[in-house]
């Protein structure tokens, strides 16, 4: 995807309990380049969200424990002070979370909520600001913005709240959007239409997208390159087209193989995985997806390491020959 803005160097998240330390996120490594639209996948606990929420610093410090890098624009996010973060948080990075209901205050019309980030940013007055919000509203689809600018978020359908938030999250023109499963509560037209709102935007100012889902048909229309999370590892990495035509992952295919397909004849039942997710508490030393997987042998007592199968696709598995 040529030069890379945002650079995850062996990222480890991980949380002390009283019963132990839960692993959520073991040493995942991704790029993401300028106006790419990346997809992180995976079932429910794998460790997307932690993952990014980890890069933006949004855990407390005292509640988790955070190794590795995250390099952008020559700094690294993890090293950086508070202020300083606050100052890119919103501003350089923004991030677009699941509910809007709840992301949005309630008792704020969001006209304020949207122009709040280019004050404390930018330093414009408020007069410009508004200006700027009514032009997002607009550039997002929301009719009569220079109306509906005072309205409260309870005023809007689920799916308008969702681009006020997307709005809210341009308003200082970042170079990258975060978006957290922005699509899991809507139907399946207000997902297709915010789908393609984000890609207009791509083409239209030129920013780079992090899409957090576990819905593999999503992923299909909309992302440029797809990391396959598991028990908090990454353990396939592939072009979208690559990884929907050729999956090197028994996770991977596993997934694929559970959607229903419009282009099949077969009455054949759809597939399901097997079995649950290892404890991230007690996190096995073997390949962690072992006692799900049907192609397992002795060799994956051994945990498999990230390889390349060509130059763009990487898959942690030892078996990629049988699938």
């Amino acid at each position: 995807m040529g030069e890379a803005l945002l650079e995850v160097e062996n990222l480890h998240v991980h949380f002390p309990t009283p019963d132990g330390v839960v692993q959520a996120v073991n040493g995942i490594s991704y790029s993401l380049g300028k106006k790419e639209i990346l997809a992180i996948v995976g079932e429910s606990g794998s460790g997307k969200s932690v993952g990014v929420l980890s890069l933006l610093r949004l855990i407390p410090a005292r509640d988790c424990k955070v190794q590795g890098s995250v390099n952008f624009e020559g700094q690294n996010l993890l090293k950086l002070s508070d202020p300083e973060m606050r100052e890119l948080r919103g501003n350089r990075i923004a991030m677009v979370f699941q509910d809007p209901m709840t992301s949005l205050n309630p008792v704020l019309r969001i006209g304020d909520q949207i122009q709040e980030s280019v004050i404390e940013h930018q330093g414009i007055s408020e007069k410009i600001a508004k200006s700027r919000a009514i032009e997002l509203l607009e550039l997002v689809g929301i009719p009569e913005a220079g109306k509906r600018y005072r309205h409260y978020p309870h005023q809007f359908s689920g799916g308008m709240r969702q681009r006020i938030m997307i709005a809210a999250g341009l308003a200082c023109e970042p170079s990258i959007l975060i978006a957290d499963e922005p699509t899991t509560a809507l139907d399946v037209t207000i997902q297709a239409q915010i789908i393609d709102l984000v890609k207009k935007l791509r083409r239209e100012i030129g920013m780079s997208v992090i899409w957090i889902t576990h819905d593999l048909g999503i992923v299909a229309g909309l992302a440029d390159r797809v990391a396959v999370m598991y028990a908090g590892k990454i353990v396939e990495f592939a072009p979208v087209d690559q990884l929907f035509k050729t999956p090197q992952h028994p996770y991977s295919r596993g997934l694929l193989n559970s959607l229903p397909r419009l282009d099949a004849r077969s009455e054949k039942p759809l597939e399901a995985i097997e079995g649950l997710p290892p404890n991230l508490i007690n996190y096995p030393a073997s390949c962690p997806f072992l006692e799900r997987c049907s192609y397992q042998t002795e060799q994956c007592q051994i945990p498999p390491e990230m390889r390349s199968i060509t130059t763009t696709h990487e898959v942690c598995c030892h078996h990629t020959e049988k699938l």
